[in-house]
């Protein structure tokens, strides 16, 4: 069964998931059953998070709610709506691993569960809730619960370390992010020939699951053939990413599952943690510990403020003059700005929703794409609007929540005392100890991958 799917059985044809498809890829006429094209779809979710057909429309005993449930790789018994598109589910499976004591369990979050995971518990919108995450993570039966923000700030040292050489050798520019799957889906299937042009990087995702499986292994002094790598994310798409077969960085598959910020809270329920109550724990050391830079990755914008923090200052080897760059920070759409970096002007652009990065692609063909660096994010908010997010069908409500979360981020930055990535102490010791040097020999193999054609000819 694919990752997103549409129930023939509730489907009413009403076509708001192909209003919000960013690719064309739902197929179907107003008041049919809606079909979607595997090869065209990116997995975003977004068609998930918009459907408002559910089960209790309709009669009970044809749709079998629990046998559907299980079919979708959820938890039985789940007391929540059953909409026709969904996700399928790994929490029943990962259910079945959380009892299993031959395997090291190593979970990791996302920056934009952390606000908006307190909305599955009737808390406010864009509560900022980290030690309640942890602290609920640990209550399920992980080993350690580690954090992508670590991953997202080792992200940055590798991904401005490229684009600083990229640009002083003039080669494959513009370098466009390669964090989004979904948009690194859409380039493979519809324009394989700018391949050349994403950075080489893996996401934070994989790069926290290669360094638990590696550098982590020998930390915790544990057989790395004993590690299951849980990723908790608001992507829909991050499942599709992790059974990538180049994603082995380890020798083992580096992300083992991933689980959506919707069905971390289903298993909270369903294990009877009282997120409300729950005390605040710290995620563990030194693979938890995080920057301001690492956290602002859950919204547009972010990769790119957080990269131009560090890049300004490997290149100038000077403090930037101001560290919040709202100039940045936006919604769905096209920011643009120029950026001065010593004797260089470069120039940037954050694009929101895939039909905005168009006319850049477009101008790359032709030769006249006037950027040197590109943040693509396919959901239009970024990874605070992810299609494994909370469901959130009143359309004011979904505004609002977009925007309470990305403040809860932009304010968790603002209140950590280290905000840019080269200056964390665990990401300085993971080089110093293990990788020893940005695009070195090491963190080539481990760090980064390639891309192939997915176009059908």
């Amino acid at each position: 069964m694919s990752i997103i799917n549409i129930d023939k059985e509730l489907c009413t044809g009403c076509r708001r998931c192909a209003s919000v498809c960013p690719v064309g890829a739902i197929k179907g006429e107003q008041g049919e059953v809606q079909t979607i094209d595997e090869h065209k779809c990116v997995i975003c979710g977004q068609c998930v998070q918009i459907c408002s057909s559910y089960a209790s429309e309709f009669d009970t005993e044809i749709t079998s709610i629990d046998l559907k449930l299980k079919e979708r790789g959820m938890l039985e018994g789940t007391k929540e709506p059953l909409f026709a598109a969904y996700n399928m589910g790994k929490i029943d499976l990962l259910k079945k691993y959380l009892s299993d004591d031959n395997k090291y369990k190593i979970v990791q979050c996302a920056p934009a569960v952390r606000v908006a995971l307190a909305e599955e518990f009737g808390m406010e919108l864009g509560k900022l809730t980290p030690g309640k995450m942890a602290a609920a993570l640990k209550n399920l039966n992980f080993d350690r619960v580690y954090d992508t923000n670590f991953a997202a700030d080792l992200t940055i040292m590798e991904e401005g370390s490229e684009l600083i050489k990229r640009v002083t050798e003039g080669k494959n520019l513009p370098m466009f992010t390669s964090c989004c799957p979904a948009w690194v889906k859409f380039a493979e299937t519809e324009h394989p020939e700018i391949l050349n042009h994403l950075s080489s990087c893996k996401s934070p995702q994989q790069m926290a699951g290669t360094i638990f499986k590696t550098y982590g292994a020998k930390i915790d002094n544990v057989d790395p053939s004993t590690i299951l790598s849980v990723a908790v994310m608001p992507c829909t798409c991050k499942q599709f990413e992790c059974d990538r077969e180049e994603m082995n960085g380890s020798n083992y598959k580096d992300v083992d599952l991933v689980i959506t910020t919707r069905e971390l809270a289903y298993l909270i329920k369903d294990m009877g943690v009282d997120f409300i109550n729950i005390k605040d724990e710290e995620f563990d050391k030194p693979l938890g510990e995080y920057t301001g830079a690492g956290t602002i990755f859950g919204s547009t914008g972010g990769v790119m403020e957080a990269a131009l923090r560090t890049g300004y200052e490997l290149i100038t080897k000077k403090s930037i003059p101001n560290i919040d760059l709202k100039f940045i920070r936006g919604g769905q759409g096209l920011r643009k700005a120029t950026v001065e970096v010593g004797d260089l002007n470069l120039t940037v652009a954050v694009v929101s929703g895939l039909k905005n990065v168009m006319p850049i692609i477009e101008s790359i063909k032709n030769g006249k794409c006037e950027f040197h660096f590109i943040e693509v994010m396919t959901c239009p908010e970024g990874c605070v609007s992810g299609g494994g997010q909370p469901k959130l069908l009143i359309e004011e409500y979904r505004d609002i929540a977009y925007k309470k979360r990305k403040e809860s981020i932009y304010n968790h930055d603002s209140n950590l005392k280290i905000r840019k990535s080269h200056e964390s102490p665990a990401i300085k010791k993971l080089y110093d100890e293990f990788l020893k040097e940005p695009l070195g020999h090491k963190s080539h193999h481990l760090l980064h991958t390639n891309y192939v054609s997915r176009k059908e000819l």
